[in-house]
């Protein structure tokens, strides 16, 4: 059952939230970067640093071992992959391991490492769960630059003796108090436990509890904190409960969906089940409703977020585990159909909508016979 009350969290009048202006002490030229890299940057139209880039750039250059607290959207993808594709340059047969939560995580990394290093001749693989294992063991087979994937299915590869772990000098754990979430606890210090002992390590993360600093105190040697936190996200977005009548609890979210400025949402229920449930019932109610849940394969969840990103579906219903590395701009709300377990699970959700400067919404469905305790 949840351990915690969503009534508490009522905000009616989210506090209006302007980003500060950050000054950076550092423009893309003055890190000595590959004149190919500088030129791309300017074609991205990356201009000036990010807070996380402009604070942590120098010293991954510089081989240092770094914690990086920072979430999704502050640029913090670009903070490691542009300093390793110039460290890449020197040390071209070493490859880097990048490990994040999602296989969703893992393209997306992919996806920016190929832009960013468009001029370069590196290779990369994508080792990820979910798909056929055959093709990424015969991309293995050639020389690559960087090795991205899922701590399941890279343990998996490691133990067959398709990664080269001893020439792995460099590895990132991205997003990795999710990792931690997601139980891959034993997988992550099993491939840090095979990696060598001189190694760059970088690990990024949203937040830094008991399980991530035992992770950074076991596996990182005297890293530089780089601190760079946002918004609190429970203060600037709107949140308020929706009471229902058990019997009436479909009934009452149509309704709620009727309402013009649902425009884009994300609902959340318990298990992947519900997920499935929910978005056909959707559908058959004539709201055109996308699922992601983790019996669907890679294929069908990036068919499902498609549809989702281009507006073909209005409506993506999701679990906890799945909606992990998912990322989508402009959502209008975020509605909690069942009950999160924990506060953070209830924090992770709610961010999904509100994200940078946009105001977002998040509603969350409490039973009528639950809210007349007392």
């Amino acid at each position: 059952m949840p351990t915690f009350d969503p009534t508490q969290f009522i905000n009616t009048n989210p506090t209006e939230y302007s980003e500060e202006v950050y000054e950076p002490q550092h423009r893309f030229k003055d890190f000595n970067l590959d004149q190919r890299m500088l030129r791309t940057l300017a074609a991205m139209g990356i201009s000036t640093p990010s807070p996380i880039q402009d604070q942590v750039i120098e010293h991954i250059l510089d081989g240092k071992d770094v914690v990086g607290l920072a979430e999704t959207g502050t640029g913090k993808t670009a903070a490691f992959l542009i300093p390793l594709i110039e460290l890449k340059k020197q040390n071209i047969k070493s490859p880097t391991l990048i490990l994040t939560p999602t296989r969703e995580l893992a393209l997306q990394v992919d996806s920016e490492l190929k832009k960013l290093a468009k001029s370069f001749r590196f290779y990369s693989t994508v080792c990820v769960g979910g798909t056929n294992i055959g093709p990424q063991i015969r991309q293995l087979s050639r020389p690559n630059q960087f090795i991205i994937g899922t701590p399941g299915r890279i343990k998996d590869l490691i133990d067959r003796g398709k990664i080269p772990t001893e020439k792995i000098t460099s590895v990132v754990l991205d997003e990795a108090d999710r990792m931690l979430d997601m139980g891959f606890i034993h997988d992550m210090k099993q491939i840090l436990g095979e990696l060598p002992e001189q190694r760059h390590t970088l690990f990024f993360s949203a937040t830094m509890d008991d399980k991530t600093k035992e992770l950074v105190n076991d596996f990182m040697k005297h890293p530089v904190m780089v601190s760079v936190k946002k918004k609190d996200v429970t203060d600037s977005i709107m949140q308020d409960v929706v009471r229902f009548n058990p019997d009436k609890k479909f009934e009452t979210l149509v309704d709620l969906l009727a309402g013009e400025e649902y425009q884009r949402i994300i609902i959340f229920t318990e298990m992947k089940h519900l997920a499935n449930r929910l978005g056909n019932d959707l559908n058959r109610a004539g709201i055109k409703a996308e699922s992601i849940h983790g019996n669907k394969n890679h294929n069908q969840r990036q068919r499902s977020l498609n549809a989702f990103k281009s507006g073909n579906a209005r409506v993506l219903v999701a679990t906890d585990v799945a909606a992990r590395g998912i990322h989508v701009d402009n959502v209008s709300h975020v509605i909690n159909y069942d009950l999160p377990h924990t506060f953070e699970d209830y924090v992770h959700r709610i961010g999904r909508t509100g994200r940078g400067s946009e105001r977002g919404q998040a509603l969350t469905f409490v039973p009528e016979r639950a809210d007349r305790r007392g």
